[in-house]
């Protein structure tokens, strides 16, 4: 079996050390790293190269938001997943505008990590319900108007790689956009690095927003 490589960026030691613990539990993941510093996780991540990291936002250096900016922007296909309280809803909003899929709430129990893990790496995105609808508002309130000029196609992607974003603007996950256009979940992944590259975004919301944008799909 194929495990998931995970690294795990968190400030507070005894939380760090019950995190690697818990991740340990099960046969699926691999920590392959952790840092307790912002800056430091950023190069080390880079190093690494997990395929998702949990993140903290409160961290000593570089916070969270700055992590995942760097983060995406020299190792994309990285998966994000904050760690955070239900206090810290605007940064959380923030930090997955910047290319985060999503957030997991401190101290939850170890099948709800483990879910949100698995949900994040079936290309899902981990919201709590205030957070997906401050998305919806703020998609909402991006989208053209029906009586702006709507290009078709103004960034070059191909058929499939189009109709893979609008699906995704849907609001469909990897998995789910897989099953409706008949294809493995990693070939859809591997179309959205090709739509991220050729609309110059680190992720899929920065696409959707974009798309939004200029009116080339609906919500």
């Amino acid at each position: 079996m194929e495990r998931t490589r995970i690294f795990v960026v968190e400030d507070q030691p005894q939380l760090l050390k019950n995190l690697v613990k818990v991740l340990g539990t099960f046969a699926e993941l691999e920590v392959v790293g952790t840092s307790q510093d912002g800056e430091q996780a950023v190069e080390d991540i880079v190093r690494e190269r997990p395929q998702l990291v949990l993140l903290d936002l409160e961290l000593p250096g570089l916070h969270g938001i700055q992590v995942t900016q760097k983060v995406k922007r020299r190792a994309p296909e990285v998966e994000i997943l904050i760690l955070t309280s239900f206090e810290d809803e605007q940064k959380v909003y923030e930090a997955i505008q910047a290319g985060a899929s999503g957030y997991l709430v401190k101290r939850v129990g170890p099948e709800k990590i483990r879910s949100g893990i698995q949900e994040v790496m079936e290309g899902g995105t981990v919201l709590e319900p205030i957070i997906a609808r401050k998305f919806w508002n703020y998609f909402h309130s991006v989208q053209a108007k029906p009586t702006e000029a709507r290009p078709e196609n103004p960034w070059g992607l191909t058929p499939k790689e189009f109709e893979v974003l609008r699906f995704v603007a849907k609001g469909l996950s990897n998995a789910e956009v897989g099953q409706v256009m008949t294809m493995e979940r990693r070939t859809v992944r591997t179309h959205l690095s090709h739509i991220y590259r050729k609309m110059g975004v680190n992720s899929h919301v920065e696409a959707v927003v974009m798309a939004l944008r200029v009116g080339a799909v609906d919500l």
